[in-house]
């Protein structure tokens, strides 16, 4: 990856729908390096185009991080089953006090309850958890800086 490939990846965090054309035209190179470049990114696996809904617009209200902590030999087992649950957003397993984050999105408070009792908390090798609702969104971010 150089220069090129980070500025046409740059380009496409701000405006994924920019044409191929546009993109060339704002970096100074054929349509075709564009096209090229973008087709190698995609197959190395290095960016996904992806539509990425807006969880309030779509219904769901309740959105949180929680944090879990899981019993040493059972951590890999219980972020895998929680990854496998539909209303769960993102999965990591991290340091620190909690050793694996996820990410959901609920309709509803009530809803994020019967989701931590009925679905997290049974969870075999899930010691503990603390739920983080989100108050505001300052800030809605979905590239790194490169």
């Amino acid at each position: 990856m150089d220069d090129l490939d980070r500025k046409i990846i740059e380009l496409l965090q701000i405006n994924g729908r920019a044409s191929n054309a546009r993109v060339a035209r704002d970096v100074g190179v054929s349509e075709g390096t564009v096209r090229r470049r973008l087709r190698r990114l995609i197959q190395d696996e290095i960016v996904r185009v992806v539509a990425v809904p807006d969880p309030e617009k779509m219904g769901y209200n309740t959105v949180a991080l929680i944090g879990v902590q899981a019993d040493p030999d059972k951590q890999d087992d219980v972020a895998t089953r929680l990854a496998e649950l539909p209303e769960t957003q993102y999965v990591a397993l991290t340091t620190g006090s909690f050793d694996i984050f996820i990410w959901v999105a609920l309709a509803s408070s009530e809803e994020l309850g019967l989701f931590l009792r009925r679905k997290v908390g049974p969870t075999p090798g899930v010691r503990r958890t603390e739920t983080f609702v989100n108050l505001a969104i300052r800030k809605k971010g979905y590239g790194i800086v490169i």
